[in-house]
């Protein structure tokens, strides 16, 4: 299985960023940078956020 296109990484202040695997950058869902986030809340993101992407790219195969 190949690996999931998102991830989550500690800032220095402590709160969690969703980071883009593909790109290094970080996310932007709905206009908004995924930073600042607790734990619980981005674990959730990434969650989410690499369902969509493998749904994504199955469609994309068909």
């Amino acid at each position: 299985m190949s690996e999931s296109r998102y991830d989550m990484k500690q800032d220095v202040n402590g709160t969690w960023a969703i980071i883009d695997r593909a790109t290094g950058f970080i996310t932007m869902v709905d206009g908004s940078l995924q930073v600042g986030l607790d734990r619980d809340a981005a674990d959730g993101m990434v969650d989410l956020l690499n369902k969509l992407d493998r749904e994504l790219m199955g469609s994309s195969k068909h």
